[in-house]
């Protein structure tokens, strides 16, 4: 995985930034060839510093010239009010930066449980993904929630142990629950280094380099015998060899002409890491400590080794089958006081144009992209086409909702329909809908004064089109509106949204109980009334009604 020379050092935050790869940095082009694109979507459960290392690969990338801190609420990803309070990721971000020769386009999903539905509708539109581990805790919770929504869209994964600078932080405990949780093969590929209790570096097990980081700098050299961990990691290297060939039969034959684990080049271990990752037979693990700085280099360079690009995942099939023909998924809808709804997309084929005419797959109408906008967290700026590969956001669009596929024409979503049934394995990816799970929290809401009504449902219909996880319903018997959502954080972060964000400071409280009664079994009644002038005879029956209607 790293090349160069037996001992060279190399300065962070260079004109170019620096990758073990070949360092060579070139501006932005919209149309980037598709095997120079990773599109990627990263992670993790709470806490295990998912945002710190977007921000970190933004730093080092040359994306940014200062690095915000998750605490400090200044990272370029949680850009929201609300996850800068409250230091934590509620809405999925997208950000592009170049890394050797690279366009990255990557997705910051959120990790908490209450915005699961955000990872969802995310993973629909990557091709593969970053999952972060807290070092001294390895797989958690929610590890293991968005690893199943990752598995389930076939993703390729790259591991990342992040936080080794802990005390208890332990690259075998991540192998070991990554095992026994996830039931993935491993491959751990980096030894971390500590000198004093203090991280300092790593050992590439690929390339058997040494790499220390310091505060401005960054020392490779080769590992040899003179090292007292020499012997440990020829060790460890064996057995990585030893997993591999038996996931790729390539590499198998290669150690039977052979005849021994040592004469495996760095390239072709290379190839044989990324083609069991990218047929998702085992895992390749990196490791480092994104708030100290360390093996955030490291992890770009993995990436481009061992995860797709759009052509090897999602794309090949559909790009050969349309060409010029437009083909995008959206994935995420934003509200602009100034441009309105924007409906991001991910283009599986063809070039959209500003102003162009398209055709909604599912809703089966026309609509026009009025605008497009090139988009860095909340940054935006506009732009006159995009093409196939690359993420874009669109203004105008009326029928579009998160999850909508949109094509260049009727003719063209017919011919999407008929190839997709031919070829269901090919157009999976485009075509599979997102599961949006049943709110599991509710209560109801109020305006301050029934002035506030009007503009607390045209709230609530745009913060639903955000977000498909929340549902608004009213109550006929009790006419309260009724909020449902994935649990108290989400619904405090809705109210505080519409207090922030639309002005209104609503109410939020349960919901009113409609008490009802039946009768559990058939009854008649008769009743005699007496008067001085007549007789009057009266019959009264009631009965269960069986189909629930009521009494």
């Amino acid at each position: 995985m790293l090349m160069g020379m037996v001992l060279f050092i190399v300065k962070r935050k260079s004109k170019c930034p620096f990758s073990f790869l070949n360092c060579q940095m070139r501006s932005y082009i919209s149309d980037a060839g598709l095997k120079t694109i990773r599109n990627i979507g990263v992670l993790a459960h709470i806490d295990a510093g998912k945002t710190t290392t977007t921000e970190r690969m933004l730093y080092y990338s040359g994306r940014i010239k200062r690095m915000g801190e998750v605490h400090k609420g200044t990272t370029v990803t949680d850009f929201m009010e609300q996850e800068r309070n409250r230091g934590i990721t509620i809405s999925s971000a997208y950000v592009s930066f170049q890394w050797n020769n690279h366009l990255f386009n990557l997705v910051d999903t959120p990790g908490h449980i209450d915005f699961t539905a955000e990872v969802e509708q995310t993973l629909n539109v990557i091709d593969s993904a970053v999952l972060v581990l807290d070092g001294s805790e390895g797989v958690e919770v929610q590890t293991v929630t968005v690893w199943k929504q990752a598995n389930d869209k076939k993703l390729p994964v790259l591991v990342y142990a992040n936080k080794m600078d802990h005390p208890d932080s332990d690259i075998s405990l991540c192998e070991k629950s990554l095992k026994e949780k996830l039931g993935v093969i491993p491959l751990v590929l980096h030894i971390p280094l500590k000198e004093k209790s203090m991280f300092r570096g790593l050992v590439d097990l690929v390339s058997v380099k040494k790499i220390i980081w310091s505060d401005k700098e960054i020392s490779v050299s080769d590992l040899n015998d003179k090292d007292e961990y020499y012997t440990s990691v020829l060790e460890k290297r064996n057995n990585l060899i030893d997993q591999l060939s038996s996931l790729d039969n390539d590499l198998a034959d290669i150690i039977l002409q052979t005849g021994c684990f040592e004469s495996v080049s760095e390239k072709e271990l290379l190839l044989s890491i990324r083609k069991v990752t990218i047929s998702k037979k085992g895992v390749p693990v990196v490791c480092g400590s994104s708030y100290k700085n360390i093996g955030i280099e490291t992890l770009l360079d993995a990436v481009i080794q061992f995860l797709p690009s759009p052509l090897e995942f999602s794309g090949c099939k559909i790009q050969n089958s349309f060409k010029n023909d437009i083909i995008g998924k959206s994935f995420k809808v934003m509200h602009d006081k100034q441009r309105g709804p924007l409906v991001f997309f991910r283009m599986f084929s063809g070039n959209l144009k500003k102003g162009q005419k398209v055709y909604n797959l599912h809703k089966e109408k026309a609509d026009k992209a009025l605008s497009l906008y090139k988009v860095f967290a909340d940054e935006i700026n506009e732009v006159s086409s995009v093409y196939c590969g690359n993420f874009v956001a669109v203004s105008g669009l009326k029928t579009v909702q998160s999850g909508d596929i949109i094509c260049s024409s009727a003719t063209a979503a017919k011919k999407l329909n008929s190839l997709s049934s031919e070829n269901k394995d090919e157009f999976e990816k485009l075509l599979q809908g997102s599961l949006v799970p049943n709110p599991v929290f509710f209560c109801s809401v109020e305006p301050p004064s029934q002035f506030y009504q009007l503009a607390l449902d045209k709230a609530l219909l745009e913060l639903s089109r955000e977000d498909p996880s929340l549902r608004v319903t009213l109550n006929n018997e009790t006419g309260q509106t009724i909020l449902g959502g994935m649990g108290e954080l989400h619904l405090e972060i809705i109210k505080d949204r519409l207090r922030t964000d639309y002005k209104i400071d609503v109410d939020m409280g349960p919901l009113q109980i409609v008490y009802k009664e039946k009768p559990l079994s058939s009854v008649k009644e008769n009743h005699h009334f007496h008067s001085l002038i007549g007789y009057r005879f009266s019959c009264y029956f009631a009965q269960p009604n069986h189909e629930q209607k009521g009494s």
